[in-house]
């Protein structure tokens, strides 16, 4: 009787004269039995030659979980899920606490742009820690449980600390770059884990892993709105310190990789390879990206002010920027589903057009509030999942010869620069003391927002030809 089957093993340490494992710097092999024949005939001495060590190392194989799939593969995503949104989801809702320190003390006699960059050094080092977090954990894996209870410690650590704020730099310390690098050090163990979990669906899971941030800044925003409306900033800081603390504890408590850990020997370790700096393709979409983020971000940031400036309630601001983080998960999760099946330059190019048109054609002339959400819709949608392509981009930039989790953390590093220049350009060109009402409904631009219009609607141009350029150099193999 023949029976078949198809197992991957995960082979254990080799052991001393003890039995007790030895450290080295071992790596991960995989071994795959495929079809194997488990007759009675195939297990006599004479066509077997099998050592006294490969029995012991066969008989003490792990079985791995499967890759892709399965209970443990979906449970770690819903895991990632949460801690997406609990460190990028803050960020991202950043436009609340702005709007609220700039008319209420003791910041309101701050300027604008030193208020504005307390969410834009948080995200941008979020963004740009990623890439030296991932190469350390790459490193010493078995660090990477430590990692995330210290900088989930951090990120808490931190709100409650800027709750004693009495300065905008106290804010920028605290809320922005102790939290920003909290949020990085999370956020790189939780990428490096899922590198281990999906492979063949990876642009799939990663929108929905990424979807955690738009969720959270979609739902985000009106809870921050109604704690800061009933009682003080300091409170809203204490308060959502805690709410950050109880389900990341959990999270971070069942997350795990699927391979085992390996202590190997730093001074034996693997170098990582940073040639791909020189890939074409990599320069073209890293540009592209660079671009399209700098017009993207400034619209998230200022959405409630623009609100405000119509002269709408402070709750409308707050249901923009909702909308636009909701819009901006959907748009990912559609767009990750694309790009699984179609090339993902094609929804790169879909993505940066469609919010060119928006941003011309409809925030151009959004007098009103109706006008003000078909924008966050559409630019949120098509904007947001541009980011989609990042796993599917990394994956092909590294080929055989690269980690594609660098290169994601690369691609990072790139987009914090953007999220640093993007606000602070959109800051210079904002006129806070433009007339609030335009002279005429039809008019293009108005409320001190006519230059950032066309600078974002700009930007995104650019970004269309940078992705039809990344079209030509992956279709010539440059």
């Amino acid at each position: 009787m023949e029976n078949s089957r198809d197992i991957e093993l995960q082979p254990p340490l080799p052991t001393d004269a003890s039995g007790d494992a030895t450290s080295g710097d071992i790596g991960l092999t995989h071994i795959i039995l495929s079809s194997v024949d488990l007759h009675p005939s195939c297990t006599k001495p004479a066509e077997i030659h099998e050592s006294a060590a490969e029995r012991q190392n066969r008989g003490n194989a792990v079985a791995l979980p499967p890759v892709d799939g399965g209970v443990q593969a979906w449970t770690f995503l819903g895991l990632a899920f949460v801690l997406e949104s609990l460190t990028w989801g803050l960020i991202f809702s950043y436009g609340i606490f702005q709007d609220y320190y700039t008319h209420h003390p003791p910041f309101n006699k701050s300027s604008e742009t030193a208020i504005a960059a307390v969410g834009t050094v948080s995200l941008a080092l979020q963004y740009m820690g990623l890439v030296f977090i991932i190469t350390i954990l790459e490193r010493w894996p078995y660090i990477r449980k430590g990692v995330m209870w210290a900088a989930l410690a951090l990120c808490c650590g931190s709100l409650i600390i800027a709750s004693f704020a009495t300065k905008v730099a106290h804010l920028i310390i605290t809320q922005g770059i102790l939290f920003g690098l909290g949020g990085a050090a999370l956020y790189a163990a939780v990428l490096t884990l899922f590198s281990e979990w999906f492979v063949r669906r990876r642009s799939l899971a990663g929108s929905i892993m990424f979807g955690g941030s738009g969720l959270g800044g979609a739902i985000f925003p009106i809870l921050l709105n109604a704690l800061l409306e009933r009682m003080s900033w300091r409170w809203t800081l204490r308060i959502w310190a805690f709410g950050i603390a109880v389900p990341g504890c959990i999270a971070v408590w069942f997350a795990k990789g699927r391979m085992p850990i390996v202590r190997n020997q730093p001074s034996q370790a693997k170098p990582i390879s940073l040639s791909f700096f020189r890939a074409p393709l990599f320069i073209t979409i890293s540009t592209t990206l660079f671009i399209q983020a700098i017009g993207y971000f400034p619209v998230s940031l200022y959405m409630p002010s623009y609100a405000t400036a119509l002269g709408l309630p402070i709750i409308d601001g707050t249901l923009s920027l909702t909308v636009f983080n909701l819009a901006s998960t959907t748009g990912q999760l559609i767009f990750g589903h694309l790009c699984d099946r179609t090339p993902y330059i094609r929804v790169m190019v879909i993505s940066a057009v469609g919010s060119a048109l928006s941003a011309y054609l409809i925030w151009g002339f959004a007098h009103s509030l109706s006008l003000v959400f078909l924008f966050v819709v559409i630019f949120g949608g098509l904007g947001g999942g541009f980011y989609a392509i990042g796993p599917a981009a990394s994956t092909d930039i590294a080929g055989t010869e690269h980690s594609n989790s660098v290169i994601y953390g690369a691609l990072c590093i790139i987009k914090g620069v953007a999220v640093v220049l993007g606000p602070i350009i959109a800051t210079r060109l904002h006129n806070p003391h433009a007339p609030i009402i335009p002279g005429n409904t039809k008019d293009f631009g108005g409320y001190g927002f006519t230059t950032v219009t066309l600078f974002v609607g700009g930007m995104m141009i650019a970004a269309s030809l940078g992705s039809i350029l990344s079209m030509g150099v992956k279709r010539w193999n440059l």
